[in-house]
């Protein structure tokens, strides 16, 4: 099957299987940050935006994407950059596995919620798994970043 999408502000046409997962087609368009760790839709290693909303690439199926927008951390290297300095000041990255899906998570959380408070951060965050952090480096990595949007950060 002809699949075609918008990968990363890229139009992309790829001859698939029917049944290829959506993480396996990003990946193999380059898209290494999209990681593969539990395959059941718990951990957010694979996460990627479809149309804009954080979805779960391990389950869903590429044929889904079909004339549609993915965009994966590739595609949003300046937002998060910005972000991801204020985790690597808080010590949260130790291993850096988690981070790509951490980090697309939270993007999609300051876009929809600009001001979350504490609980709505970790109930946001609660499908991203680390086995490293404990999380409180995350957390107050997140509320670093708020604070500092609302005082003016760079955009």
């Amino acid at each position: 099957m002809l699949l075609s999408l918008t990968l990363n502000e890229k139009k992309v046409q790829a001859e698939i299987a029917p049944d290829m997962l959506l993480i396996d087609f990003v990946r193999s368009q380059g898209c290494l940050s999209v990681k593969r760790g539990c395959e059941t839709s718990n951990c957010g290693l694979c996460t990627v935006f479809l149309d804009g909303k954080p979805v779960l690439s391990c389950s869903v199926p590429a044929a889904r994407a079909d004339g549609h927008c993915v965009t994966t951390l590739e595609g949003l290297q300046e937002e998060a950059k910005e972000f991801g300095a204020f985790i690597a000041d808080q010590g949260a990255e130790q291993c850096g596995f988690c981070n790509p899906g951490f980090v697309m998570n939270a993007l999609a959380l300051f876009r929809e919620n600009p001001d979350p408070d504490e609980e709505e951060i970790r109930e946001y965050l609660a499908g991203n798994l680390c086995r490293c952090s404990g999380y409180e480096g995350q957390l107050r990595g997140i509320q670093k970043f708020l604070e500092w949007k609302k005082k003016g950060g760079a955009s």
